[in-house]
């Protein structure tokens, strides 16, 4: 039995509406058959992919989905790809009734345990990454504040050094305040 690696498989897997799910056009590549034959083999078999085994993507999701796979060639397709769960592809795999599809749908059960698990096992990461996160946004409101409260400073000093440069300006020089009474260098007896 053939076995796909998981690394393809893992990209074709995508987050929509809070899902895990792979795309009809994925399918059918992974199948070895055209997306229409993946879509004929839902619409003989409604009954078998009730609303949480699969979606219709809406026009919004599926632009949003084709700007995040710019490399990707989508084709001309008249409608949004349909979305499988893990439970639809399962399901999906059972009507085509072909080796391959058995084989793909192997892989891909595989796949998303895999993912799963690495969620699973990886949630204290994810709380680390969220605290992480969340102190370098407390850091950044701290450092504005002291950042405003330094520029304030600064504007009060040049403020302050200004008034200063006036007040030197108005006293004169050193002559000059000789010749209003106050001597240099002399002492009164």
């Amino acid at each position: 039995m053939e076995v796909l690696p998981s690394a393809p498989i893992k990209d074709k897997i995508h987050a929509i509406r809070n899902s895990e799910v792979m795309l009809d056009s994925d399918l059918a590549e992974l199948y070895g058959v055209e997306t229409r034959q993946i879509n004929q083999a839902v619409s003989r078999n409604s009954d078998r992919f009730p609303d949480d085994f699969f979606f219709q993507l809406s026009e919004e999701e599926f632009a949003i989905l084709r700007s995040q796979n710019v490399t990707s060639s989508w084709g001309g397709r008249r409608q949004a790809p349909k979305a499988f769960s893990e439970q639809g592809v399962y399901m999906l795999a059972t009507v085509l009734k072909s080796q391959r599809a058995a084989e793909v749908t192997i892989s891909i059960m595989r796949t998303f345990t895999r993912l799963r698990r690495y969620a699973l096992e990886h949630t204290d990461l994810a709380k680390e990454i969220h605290a992480l996160r969340q102190d370098l946004q407390d850091h950044k409101q701290w450092s504005k504040e002291r950042l405003s409260a330094v520029a304030d400073a600064i504007i009060m000093i040049e403020e302050s050094f200004d008034e200063l440069q006036e007040v030197v300006s108005d006293i004169g020089t050193a002559k000059e305040v000789e010749s209003i009474g106050f001597l240099r260098g002399k002492k009164d007896a």
